[in-house]
């Protein structure tokens, strides 16, 4: 799936899907969204018309806190302009934080059958793709082509099922190390360009008392993303297909070769004391706050060295971003980057005309030339839609600038492993890679657990 989508973060890729399909609706009872965040400016009566009904669609959103607060400020824009479109309605917002909405909240109302109408949606086996074949997801084809945007989308994969399309990403994104450099400059430490210079690199810094990594373990999935990547560089970046199959396991030389190499960076004390304790926020603000020296991370947290709450002691002039090297003895193209298509927005299969009406103009609004490179400027999102040279000629931020270089310079992409397996064994990847921050598992032992839980869940 991945292998043969070259550059997929290059974004003037000519990449098209053929798509075919229909969906139905039904009716469902009125959702009522669990956090109080509103907006208002429907039911409105018009002089010389009759009376417009009000009515309330929920929506459920994870941009929470001051590092979203520029994804927050272009769903805002979205919610406003379709309320003013659509008579009578009101969105009712509900923000929760990401892995509660993805782990607890969403699984409980899919399987109850109540899912709010528009949620924060993850591709992939473990969500979209799972929601979709349980009959939970609006099938979008048809949808996508009334609006006549249904080939703009760069990426459709993870949230399609056959050639019929059940959720649309909001954008795209890349990993790889932010580094700070003033204290690199200080500590006379040029970009790394191998391993064994990234290695050098984090040796220097910790022996003059900074903290190489940035990291906060407190959640599983943010050590992972280094994980992944190291994965993809030790067993290659048709990683996804391989363990989709069956022919790369969890516990092969090379997918223990990565947490090895992971094991070793914690044993040598590359990243922060402490992490397990220390949330996603907390680790970048280690890094804004120049006690790390590097940070491994998500193209989209750019956005934050220009957000002047956060980036009191760093702007985006003294950070530089650059993909993870190759390694010794890795297979495939070391040039590949982790990158993905992979979260956006989902919608109920059981919705009333109104609802349905709703939807329609929030899509129409949110997946647009517009958004998308409001998306691109403002919060360093990279598109999920095709633009032209001239409006990704606009981008001005040096270190947007430079994620939009790793991506030209890359071989392609890979993606995470989390598409292929199912939610419990990637919940288990997080428990086993804590334990091995904790000293309590090996690598091996960790690649070993992973795998027996994959097994018996494909022997279901």
């Amino acid at each position: 799936m991945i292998k043969g989508l070259k550059m997929l973060l290059v974004l003037t890729l000519g990449f098209t899907l053929v798509l075919a399909g229909c969906s139905g609706t039904g009716s469902k009872s009125d959702p009522k969204p669990s956090n109080g965040e509103s907006t208002n400016n429907g039911g409105k009566e018009t002089p010389g018309t009759d009376k417009v009904e009000p009515f309330t669609v929920s929506l459920r959103h994870i941009q929470i806190g001051d590092a979203q607060k520029f994804r927050k400020a272009l769903l805002n824009d979205v919610v406003k302009k379709t309320e003013d479109e659509i008579k009578g309605l009101k969105f009712e917002l509900d923000a929760v934080e990401d892995q509660v909405n993805r782990y607890t909240k969403l699984p409980a109302e899919m399987a109850a059958g109540n899912p709010p109408v528009i949620f924060d949606l993850f591709g992939g086996m473990g969500d979209a793709q799972k929601y979709a074949k349980a009959g939970r997801l609006l099938e979008l084809t048809p949808i996508l082509e009334e609006l006549g945007i249904k080939d703009k989308f760069l990426n459709l994969g993870q949230f399609m099922v056959g050639d019929k399309i059940y959720g649309l990403p909001i954008g795209g994104n890349n990993e790889g190390i932010f580094y700070n450099k003033k204290l690199f400059a200080e500590h006379g430490i040029a970009a790394p360009t191998t391993l064994e210079e990234l290695e050098a690199a984090a040796a220097k810094l910790k022996e003059a008392g900074v903290t190489p990594f940035a990291m906060g373990s407190q959640a599983g999935w943010i050590p992972n993303m280094l994980v992944n990547t190291l994965i993809g560089r030790y067993a290659g970046p048709d990683l996804v297909e391989r363990v989709s199959d069956g022919s790369l396991k969890f516990n092969s030389p090379d997918i223990v070769a990565a947490y090895s190499k992971y094991e070793e960076w914690v044993k040598a004390g590359y990243f922060t004391k402490g992490e397990l304790g220390l949330s996603y926020d907390q680790m970048l603000n280690e890094f804004l706050n120049s006690k790390a020296g590097m940070m491994f991370d998500g193209s989209w947290r750019s956005s934050a060295f220009k957000n002047e709450e956060l980036a009191k002691n760093i702007t985006s002039e003294d950070v530089a971003y650059i993909p993870f090297p190759a390694v010794p003895g890795g297979k495939g193209d070391q040039t590949y980057v982790n990158g993905n298509y992979g979260n956006g927005y989902g919608f109920s299969a059981t919705l009333d005309d109104n609802e349905l009406k709703a939807v329609k103009a929030f899509i129409k609004n949110m997946y647009n030339d517009e958004m998308q490179l409001r998306g691109l400027l403002e919060d360093g999102v990279l598109p999920a839609m095709k633009l032209s040279a001239d409006a990704m000629g606009k981008v001005e931020d040096p270190v947007v600038k430079q994620v939009l270089d790793v991506a030209a310079a890359s071989g392609g992409a890979f993606s995470h492993f989390e598409i292929s397996i199912p939610s419990k064994v990637y919940t288990e990847t997080e428990i086993q890679l804590q334990a091995i921050i904790a000293g309590q598992a090996t690598a091996q032992q960790a690649g070993d657990a992973i795998q027996k839980i994959l097994d018996a869940e494909a022997g279901k």
